[in-house]
């Protein structure tokens, strides 16, 4: 349901919020090698998020990234907002058109209806849970991290 690309971007805030306390900075190239992203992908995504001051990021020899929130103030859906968009949650699940345009005088997708609660479950998630409180869930475990 999300892009490799929104999973990365997760994973990332999760690890900065990890590693990256008390204003420090952690470099591009270790980010990378410890969630086994390619670094000019993580890049690209790090300065996406980093745009919408989720991130903060500081450029030469002892900069990199670190947060620009607290781990409490980022929800999922900030995150899925930023990289996906938000149109899993206003687009069709399969593609036709009426769904979006939705009439009296057309009718919707086969599963427009039952799609709809889900997507609302999914959607109360993603901005209801934090990367405050994934990390607290989580525990101690850093094996979620290298997933």
């Amino acid at each position: 349901m999300l892009s490799n690309t929104c999973k990365y971007a997760i994973r990332s805030v999760i690890y900065l919020s990890l590693n990256g306390t008390e204003g420090k900075k952690i470099g591009i190239k270790k980010i990378s090698e410890d969630l086994e992203i390619p670094t000019p992908f993580l890049g690209k995504i790090l300065q996406s998020l980093a745009r919408q001051k989720l991130l903060t990021s500081t450029k030469g020899p002892h900069g990199g990234f670190g947060m620009g929130k607290k781990p409490s103030e980022i929800t999922l859906m900030n995150i899925v907002e930023i990289v996906d968009g938000l149109d899993m949650f206003e687009n069709c699940l399969i593609g036709m058109r009426p769904c979006k345009s939705h009439t009296s005088k057309q009718a919707p997708c086969p599963v427009h209806n039952q799609f709809g609660s889900i997507r609302q479950s999914i959607y109360d998630l993603f901005n209801g849970k934090t990367i405050g409180q994934l990390i607290d869930e989580m525990g101690t475990t850093e094996e979620f991290i290298s997933l």
